[in-house]
């Protein structure tokens, strides 16, 4: 597995006008480059946040990164009644730091401001209250392979680098952990529509529909535990 703090992003516009990190080693970025805050709405959001109706709700996300998808589902949950309470698990091996994240144009307003900055600097490994008794964010700092969950979980947010950058997070042994690790009827997103992806998931024994990709990309993967 690649050392990927040997790895220093830079910023990149993207043609919504947010900004993504770019790995110039890699000749990899952490979001589409057709549009970083359009790509997330769509694919985690859209397609994974509004598509599960639960009162309650568990998530884990796999790749915190710039912390785009947090601050997106904070934004849904504080304008939606349901759900009721999301708790969110971010499992993130290689943190990014405020500095890096903090002018990436992710934000309209003090409000969701301040969320950006919590998601970055609250503590690792315990929950955060972010929104009073209905957001709670727990970060937690360690490889997914060693990652023991102590839930199972309604939705996952598959948001590792693209699969021919970073195969070692695309393979049988990491879906079929995350497949043991849902509740009936969970769901995963992901960005990548590739084949081998899919037959893969199949293979475990989710349910896997192509729906329409964001911006730049014509299909996305959405897998159902039945």
């Amino acid at each position: 597995m690649k050392n990927w703090r040997n790895f220093i992003p830079k910023a990149l516009k993207t043609k919504d006008g947010s900004y993504t990190l770019y790995l110039t080693d890699l000749d990899e970025t952490y979001h589409s480059r057709f549009g970083a805050v359009q790509e997330s709405q769509h694919v985690f959001i859209k397609n994974g946040l509004d598509f599960v109706k639960k009162e309650n709700l568990n998530i884990l996300e796999i790749g915190l990164g710039t912390g785009l998808n947090v601050l997106l589902s904070i934004d849904f949950q504080e304008k939606n009644k349901y759900p009721q309470k999301i708790f969110l698990d971010s499992i993130e091996k290689y943190p990014l730091t405020f500095k890096l994240v903090q002018d990436l144009n992710y934000t309209s307003d003090t409000k969701q401001s301040k969320w950006f900055e919590t998601i970055h600097n609250c503590q690792w490994n315990d929950y955060c209250e972010i929104l009073k008794e209905r957001f709670y964010l727990r970060k937690i700092n360690m490889d997914l392979l060693d990652f023991n969950p102590d839930k199972k979980y309604d939705l996952i947010y598959f948001d590792a680098f693209a699969p021919d950058k970073q195969p070692e997070m695309w393979t049988k042994e990491i879906f079929t952990k995350l497949f043991e690790n849902m509740n009936k009827n969970g769901v995963l997103v992901t960005f990548s529509a590739k084949g081998s992806v899919r037959r893969i998931m199949q293979s475990i024994g989710f349910k896997v529909y192509r729906i329409p990709g964001p911006p730049g990309k014509r299909e996305m993967l959405r897998a159902i535990k039945v």
